[in-house]
């Protein structure tokens, strides 16, 4: 997840109240009460919840000197990094040995060459600007700013009704769009994506903030390339939402609805690497086709090809591991 940083200095409340409402994840400001007047958003200031010096420092990367004292800082805090002439390869040096850099920004443009340095981007960018529009477009350009799922096409090779268990409904606060969904599988190796409920059905209306995703025990995709079980999803929880092209975003999940339903084991395979996925059997439950379009569990024939995702199995609190691990 990239953050997302806004320069409120010096104070103009109308720049404030822009960032908080485009989703902004600090303020940058003089006084941190001001902020508090508008709304609950983490500032960094002396009186701030992160403060200058010690939890953020501002470094002007000039020389080699520069950046390495800026790698030095960011061990211990948030090193937010101007370059004189905006250029990239002091971004990708520092990318490359730290996880807390903050690239200092003064427009989108700037922003979305900042998150893809290296393809993994830095942690953020911090905005500086005086015009209101500026800031929606780079709240815009951040919240795409999801790294890239490599997505794989699997060929079904087996559908069993399994019998009655507990399935999780992941609701999320976002209305989610034809030819995505969440990433999802028994094992921790390979996921499929299971769409959401965004398609007319004669027995129930839509519901495209929902992904049937599937039973209690079984894993999704998170950002940053973790994994949670359904069932220990909660409200305020950010999930992984991928498109069929392997473009993904963050949802924030405001709701999980666990009930005892009949269910249906799907396994398929891709080359050499297996897939399975427990999920609701009914007709509203959807996998995704290579052209994004979805197919529901009811019409699944063996031998349909679906999306997925192969990743390096062995997890330990949702983390990637490497260690001897088997799963199946």
């Amino acid at each position: 997840m990239k953050q997302f940083w806004v320069d409120i200095r010096p104070w103009r409340k109308d720049l404030a109240t822009t960032a908080i409402e485009s989703g902004a994840d600090v303020l940058v400001v003089d006084d941190a009460e001001r902020v508090r007047e508008l709304g609950r958003v983490t500032t960094v200031a002396e009186n701030g919840d992160l403060v200058p010096g010690e939890d953020v420092f501002e470094v002007a990367i000039v020389d080699k000197a520069s950046e390495e004292e800026a790698l030095r800082l960011s061990r211990t805090g948030y090193a937010v990094v101007r370059t004189e002439d905006w250029t990239v390869i002091p971004l990708e040096n520092l990318v490359a040995q730290s996880e807390r850099i903050i690239a200092a920004v003064a427009n989108a443009d700037e922003a979305a060459v900042a998150l893809t340095v290296l393809e993994r981007g830095t942690a953020g960018i911090l905005l500086s600007t005086d015009d209101p529009a500026e800031i929606r477009r780079t709240a815009k350009t951040v919240a795409g700013a999801g790294a890239e799922v490599p997505l794989a096409t699997f060929e079904v090779t087996r559908i069993a009704p399994v019998g009655m268990g507990d399935r999780v409904c992941v609701d999320t606060c976002s209305i989610l769009t034809d030819g995505e969904g969440m990433l999802v599988g028994n094992t921790s190796s390979a996921f499929l994506m299971v769409h959401p409920e965004t398609l007319e059905n004669p027995y129930v209306a839509p519901r495209p903030f929902r992904v049937n995703a599937g039973a209690v025990h079984a894993y999704i995709l998170l950002p940053g390339g973790k994994t949670a079980y359904l069932a220990d999803l909660a409200a305020g929880d950010k999930v992984l939402v991928a498109e069929h092209t392997g473009a993904t975003h963050d949802a924030v999940v405001g709701r999980v609805k666990i009930e005892r339903r009949p269910l249906l084991l799907v396994e398929a395979k891709a080359g050499d690497a297996t897939v399975s996925l427990v999920l609701q059997n009914a007709e509203t439950i959807r996998l995704v086709r290579e052209d994004g379009t979805a197919v529901s569990v009811a019409a699944l024939a063996v031998g349909d090809r679906v999306l997925g995702s192969i990743a390096e199995g062995g997890r330990h609190f949702g983390i990637a591991v490497k260690e001897t691990i088997r799963e199946k």
